[in-house]
């Protein structure tokens, strides 16, 4: 399958912090394996002058899911702390337009969408197609593209840029079915390496936009 870009394509880069990674305090299981190739994925983003968008969790001190507080996690991405920092390794561009979720102490939020103002941001950045990658399979990236096919976007599942928590044994393919049921669809690396060689003029992108979604 070969993708090519649209002049309405942005790629979402999902919680990819510190505390996920090897030596976090949550870490996600081959959660390093993905960076560089997020990395290619927002090169080619890059290269082909469309946005990146990061999320990240951005918790208060005393949030409710960390164990302290009764919940089920232990204290991760605490708002300002080296751990809620995206890793050096993570070669997002000096445009990112980053979206912090879970601002409130008493409620969760796994989906980049849930009380940000990120779906504000899409579409003021004229994007209808998001390609999504990032961490934890099962929980956050699930839950925001759950909630962006809600919201109308077309979704892309980079399969080959999340990793899952599993907290239950196969909890992470169970997520990608889910999310391949509800429209998402499944792309990797090379099916936008092949289309993406030569982005379509932005004055002919828009004639086609207008008639129709770019191919």
């Amino acid at each position: 399958m070969s993708i090519k870009p649209g002049s309405r394509d942005a790629l979402l880069v999902v919680d990819v912090q510190n505390d996920f990674l090897a030596g976090g305090s949550l870490p996600v299981p081959g959660g390093d394996a993905i960076i560089p190739i997020l990395n290619r994925y927002i090169a080619l983003f890059k290269r082909n002058r469309l946005p990146v968008f990061a999320t990240r969790a951005w918790h208060p001190q005393r949030h409710a899911s960390f164990a302290e507080q009764g919940g089920p996690w232990p204290p991760h991405c605490v708002a300002g702390t080296p751990g809620a920092a995206f890793p050096a390794s993570l070669a997002l561009p000096d445009d990112v337009i980053v979206v912090s979720k879970v601002a409130n102490e008493q409620r969760d939020a796994y989906s980049g969408f849930q009380e940000t103002d990120l779906d504000w941001r899409l579409r003021i950045a004229g994007v209808d197609r998001l390609f999504v990658g990032g961490m934890a399979t099962d929980y956050c990236v699930l839950n925001t593209v759950r909630d962006a096919l809600a919201h109308g976007f077309d979704v892309m599942l980079l399969l080959d840029a999340i990793r899952a928590i599993n907290t239950r044994a196969r909890d992470g393919d169970a997520a990608i079915a889910e999310m391949l049921a509800r429209g998402a669809l499944g792309v990797q690396l090379d099916d936008l390496e092949a289309g993406w060689e030569r982005r379509p003029h932005p004055g002919n992108a828009r004639a086609r936009s207008s008639q129709g979604r770019p191919a």
